[in-house]
Formats: C-alpha cells, sequence, structure tokens
C-alpha cells in the first residue's frame, strides 16, 4: 500500500501538479530574493499597430524587436515545456508525441495572449475569452488535428496554474478587510451553493450532479477555478467541465461590461460597488476590470473580497468530496471510509494550500509584504500561461453540437441565470448591512492598503 502511495506520488497528474507549481514557486521566488537571475516569463505589454496610440499602448514592433522579448519567450516554453513533458513521462506517455504538439499548442498561446493584449480589444475582453474564443473556432472548423490531442490536458495545466496562483492568495487578505470581507464572502458563498444545488436538482431536476455542484461553485466562487477543483471533487466529466466554463466565461464578459455602468447610474458609491463586483464576478481578472472601471477604491475593495472569497476554493473542494463520497456516490448499505473520501479529494488543492500557507506565514513575515509582491509578479505570468494553454485545450477540445446536447432543454443555462441573480441579489444585502453606514461603521480606505 505504500508502495503504491509512492508510486502515486510521481505519477498522478495532481500530485505532478503540485510538484511542478512548487518547483516554478521555488525558482522564482529564489530569483526575486536573491537577485542571482531573471525568471520572468514573457508578458505582452498593450500594444497597437503604428504610434498613434503611444501614450497609451506600445508599438508591437518596438516589442518584438527587443532581445527582452525572445529571451523571455524562450525561458518561458522551456520551463513549461521541460516540466509539462517530464510530468507527461512519469505517468506513462510518450514525450515524443507530447513535445511537438506541446510546442503547436504553445504557439497558438502566443496567438491568444498576442491578440488579448491589443489596445482596443484589451480593454473588454480578458485573455481567458480568447483562449476559448481560438481554440471553438479551430475545432468547429478545420477541426482538431489528431497529432496535436496528446497536448490538450486542460486540467493537468490548470491544476498547475491554481498551484502557483495558491501563493498569491494571502491570509492576510482576511484582515485588511475583516469582517467586512468575511460577511461577504464567506457567508455569501456558501449560501448561494446551497441554493443552487437545491434547485438544479429538486427544481430543474437535473440528473447530472456533479454538472450541478459544478456549475454553483463556479457561480459563488470565482468561475473557472472553483469549477476546476470542485468538479475533481465530484469527478464530473470533461464534457461538464467544458460545460460549466464556457458559460461562466460568457456571463463573466457581459457582467464585467454592465454591472459597474449599472452601478455608476444607481449611485452606489465606490466601496460598495466594488465589494458587490469583488463578490459577483466571476474571472479574478474581470474583478481587477470591472472595479477599475468605477475607480481606485472600488477596483481595491473588488480584489479583496474576491481575494478573500478565493481562498475558499480549498474548503469547498474538500467538502464537496466528503458529500459526494458519503452521500451523492455513496452504494446503499455500504459505508465510506475515509481512504474513498481521500482517493475523491483532488490532491492539487493540497498543493494550493500549502502554497498560500508559506506565502502567507512564512515568507511575508520574513521577507515582508513587497518581496511577495514581487515574487507574484513573476509567478502570476507562469499562472497566466498555464491557464491560456488550459482554456485553449477547453475549445480545442469542445464540439458545439456537444455542447447544446449537454444543455439539457436549457436546464443548464437557467441554473446558472437564476444562481447569478441569487448571488447578486444576496451579495448586494451583505454589502448594504456591512458597508452602506446604517449598522456598522464604514471602514475606511487607509485602513486596507
Amino acid at each position: 500500500m505504500a508502495n503504491k502511495g509512492s508510486q502515486d506520488l510521481l505519477r498522478q497528474e495532481d500530485w505532478l501538479a503540485v510538484w511542478i507549481g512548487f518547483i516554478i514557486i521555488a525558482i522564482g521566488g529564489l530569483a526575486v530574493l536573491t537577485g542571482w537571475f531573471d525568471f520572468s516569463a514573457l508578458k505582452f505589454s498593450t500594444w497597437s499597430w503604428g504610434e498613434q496610440e503611444a501614450t497609451k499602448a506600445v508599438a508591437l514592433s518596438a516589442q518584438i524587436g527587443q532581445w527582452v522579448f525572445w529571451r523571455k519567450l524562450i525561458v518561458t516554453v522551456l520551463v513549461l515545456g521541460v516540466l509539462f513533458t517530464i510530468g507527461i513521462k512519469l505517468q506513462g506517455e510518450k514525450a515524443s508525441k507530447y513535445i511537438p504538439a506541446f510546442l503547436a499548442l504553445f504557439v497558438v498561446a502566443i496567438i491568444v495572449r498576442l491578440v488579448s493584449a491589443e489596445f482596443t480589444l484589451n480593454r473588454y475582453l480578458e485573455w481567458a475569452f480568447w483562449a476559448l474564443l481560438i481554440g471553438l473556432l479551430i475545432s468547429n472548423t478545420v477541426g482538431t488535428p489528431a497529432w496535436l490531442k496528446p497536448a490538450i490536458r486542460t486540467e493537468y495545466y490548470i491544476k498547475t496554474g491554481l498551484v502557483i496562483m495558491g501563493f498569491s492568495v494571502l491570509f492576510s487578505n482576511i484582515a485588511k478587510f475583516g469582517l467586512y470581507g468575511l460577511g461577504i464572502a464567506w457567508i455569501v458563498t456558501p449560501v448561494v451553493i446551497i441554493f443552487m444545488w437545491w434547485f438544479g436538482t429538486r427544481v430543474l431536476k437535473i440528473d447530472n450532479k456533479p454538472l450541478v455542484i459544478t456549475m454553483a461553485s463556479a457561480t459563488s466562487v470565482c468561475g473557472t477555478s472553483a469549477a476546476i477543483a470542485t468538479g475533481a471533487a465530484a469527478r464530473a466529466r470533461k464534457e461538464d467541465l467544458s460545460l460549466a466554463i464556457s458559460i461562466s466565461i460568457i456571463f463573466t464578459i457581459i457582467m464585467m461590461v454592465f454591472e459597474p455602468m449599472i452601478i455608476r447610474a444607481v449611485g452606489m458609491n465606490e466601496l460598495m460597488g466594488g465589494a458587490l463586483i469583488g463578490g459577483t464576478v466571476d474571472s479574478t481578472g474581470a474583478v481587477v476590470l470591472a472595479g477599475n472601471a468605477l475607480g481606485a477604491e472600488a477596483e481595491q475593495a473588488a480584489v479583496l473580497v474576491k481575494s478573500i472569497q478565493n481562498i475558499l476554493i480549498g474548503f469547498i473542494a474538500f467538502f464537496v468530496a466528503i458529500f459526494f463520497a458519503t452521500r451523492v456516490d455513496r452504494t446503499a448499505g455500504k459505508s465510506v471510509g475515509a481512504g474513498e473520501i481521500w482517493n475523491r479529494f483532488p490532491k492539487f488543492i493540497i498543493g494550493f494550500f500549502v502554497a498560500s500557507l508559506v506565502a502567507s506565514f512564512i515568507v511575508q513575515p520574513l521577507a515582508g509584504g513587497a518581496q511577495v509582491k514581487a515574487i507574484n509578479s513573476v509567478l502570476d505570468q507562469y499562472k497566466n500561461w498555464a491557464f491560456v494553454l488550459a482554456f485553449t485545450s477547453i475549445g480545442l477540445d469542445t464540439n458545439f453540437k456537444q455542447l447544446a446536447q449537454q444543455m439539457q432543454g436549457g436546464k443548464v443555462l437557467w441554473l446558472y441565470i437564476v444562481g447569478q441573480v441569487f448571488n447578486i441579489v444576496l451579495t448586494l444585502l451583505a454589502v448594504w448591512l456591512l458597508l452602506s453606514g446604517v449598522l456598522f461603521q464604514v471602514p475606511v480606505l487607509d485602513t486596507f492598503k
């Protein structure tokens, strides 16, 4: 048994995502803390075709004409390519098939990052949308070639990205917004999940329960990241995950654009508006953009609420694993032991927690918040590249006809819409109770900078 456990540590995708994430975090931290070398991954600055936007964007030719651009590109593809290939080899698959497929997928990912960084497009839609869209266009037109499929590994990439993301989820954020953030993020979120579970299984009578819980967590927490974690705990199918993420991204775009407009139109102040955005807009990147549209104070409040909410990802995955093992998937007359719960629990969540704890209680106290921020600025791009590879893989592996069949006559869409409306109403109530000044003293921005 112990031998099998030790083999799992080097062969299971979940554990390999943990080790790859830890290696990147360790190298990134060493690079920043010592200053011995530059470990920065490639990031396209906002660009334009010409110089007419010179004050707001850098001309594309100016970026790609610099040696530092190509150096960072080489570092990025080598680090991710080597680590992911080693993981593939340890899983018993052929590296000779994976390497050319990965390089081709990475080229598509470069196109995604390039398109999403264009000045006009960058103002409205983040890279997650373009990754999904470009992948869908390829898969539903010319079709995804068979030789590319060895590299299409959505969960492998996003699990690694989530482990890296764990380093940015600091428990100190709870102290920054105190009970205000906890009330908005931690009380509303579980209530929304329970409501959507009830609505999906009892009212809409959706038989696919892993899809219901995956959609509920995506709606109430942070979209794709929560969907991946919860979907793994509930053993959702790949098609369920693709559907939940696709719907989440579409509505995230809509909310990112229109929610700030509505908040401004009704005269809500920046602090309340930002907190509402942080609690209801799914993607963290979209939260930043939507909050920024309202103002600096709104952006900070939105990011803090979303950061506090993100801490719940691991806890929710843990409880979903227990719930599905002991209730949903339990065989009548058969007891469920701790072993079954452990087998079901997504191991990469352990990596997420460990990375968060290390950043919060070791690196930040010893090196300071500025150094943690510097490390995260490096790690953030590796996380983003892993996520771009994942979202592109979703698109390349998704067929519109299959998505339509999974909609169950529109029930899944109604699940999201009703759940999100409930989420907005409940979050708005929490925001008003905590931040309007009617019941509690309104926090001053300086207290949580």
